[in-house]
């Protein structure tokens, strides 16, 4: 079943969070996964708000989880630590 990979970010450091974006997307597709939203326009009902907002959508959430393990999405993370504060989930669509 697929699954959607949501993340909710505020950025801090934005020259350093350019970099994990650089990477971070490489090591999605390599998994799999491809952006449905990226940082796009939003409307915060309820909840923490963050300015940017991003899915992306893995043929199951064994992949989305597979592919934050691995070690390309890790070095890409090891860029958005301590330049940004976020939330990320994975969740099985009904599809």
């Amino acid at each position: 079943m697929p699954a959607l990979w949501i993340a909710h970010v505020t950025v801090t450091d934005p020259e350093a969070y350019g970099k994990y974006a650089e990477l971070a997307g490489p090591a999605i597709a390599k998994h799999g996964g491809h952006f449905i939203a990226r940082g796009g326009r939003y409307v915060q009902l309820e909840g923490q708000e963050r300015a940017r907002n991003v899915v992306a959508r893995f043929p199951s959430l064994e992949a989305a989880e597979t592919c934050y393990r691995s070690p390309e999405y890790q070095e890409a993370l090891s860029h958005a630590r301590g330049a940004s504060e976020r939330e990320l989930l994975i969740v099985e669509t009904t599809e």
